[in-house]
């Protein structure tokens, strides 16, 4: 059984993931096969990209951040989800998906606008708008099902990149907070900054001196270097509407 399962592999989703998987929960990602991102021409709003960013490669590079905190990624679509025994509400959930077999999660990070039919099982409180389902949170990103939880766009935040980034961050936070993980905040300090006022270092932090300060600066800076060295040839996904000659 997974501690976390993410329905959804875009912004939010993969948000989400890094806080779990940082916090050291066995995080897996249940990924469509497509962000909406994925449709965007250029990104230019999102900050740290003074001039805009491909959305592609942005993805890109949000998943392998995902994968380097530890998240395990699955292609594949949920089709159905429920309580794994009805009379024990801390037993978890199983997650069904098209032609592969049904996974088990301690806990449910539902990121997968504009899908979540698979919900309907577990009556997390489902609001219809015009042709739309959105999933009804507290500020958290919490449903009225414990366990469960509904991160990005699915949960009414607006439609922006940066948006879904940042909620779907704060539910990977909750999720953190509601299990038990020995966690306090996620941060990497220069060296002595609590230690050198007699302090543990807290759960979820780390203290680094320069040098390995310096190397991560470089590999970082080689990453991204290597990541933006070629043009990206992917071109955006058109809407299912439009038609193609």
């Amino acid at each position: 059984m997974r501690d976390v399962c993410i329905v959804g592999g875009g912004v939010a989703g993969l948000a989400a993931s890094i806080f779990t998987a940082r916090a050291g929960l066995d995080t897996l990602v249940i990924d469509g096969g497509e962000s909406i991102l994925a449709r965007n021409a250029s990104l230019e709003n999102y900050p740290g990209f003074p001039d805009g960013v491909d959305a592609r490669r942005y993805l890109r590079l949000s998943r392998e951040q995902a994968r380097n905190a530890g998240s395990a990624f699955e292609l594949g679509r949920v089709t159905r989800s429920e309580l794994i025994d009805t009379n024990d509400l801390e037993s978890g959930f199983r997650l069904e998906t098209e032609g592969g077999e049904p996974l088990e999660a301690r806990r449910v990070i539902a990121a997968s606008w504009s899908d979540s039919d698979y919900l309907v099982p577990l009556d997390v409180g489902r609001i219809q708008r015009g042709s739309k389902h959105f999933v009804s949170t507290d500020a958290a990103g919490r449903t009225a099902v414990d366990g469960v939880y509904a991160a990005g766009r699915l949960a009414e935040e607006p439609h922006q990149a940066i948006v879904a980034a940042g909620h779907g961050a704060k539910v990977g936070l909750a999720v953190v907070h509601d299990s038990d993980a020995n966690f306090y905040h996620d941060w990497v300090a220069p060296a002595g900054y609590f230690t050198g006022r007699g302090r543990d270092v807290p759960p979820g932090c780390e203290e680094i001196d320069d040098n390995e300060r310096h190397r991560r600066d470089e590999r970082a800076r080689a990453q991204l270097l290597e990541a933006f060295d070629e043009p990206l040839d992917e071109a955006p996904t058109m809407h299912p509407s439009v038609e193609r000659d």
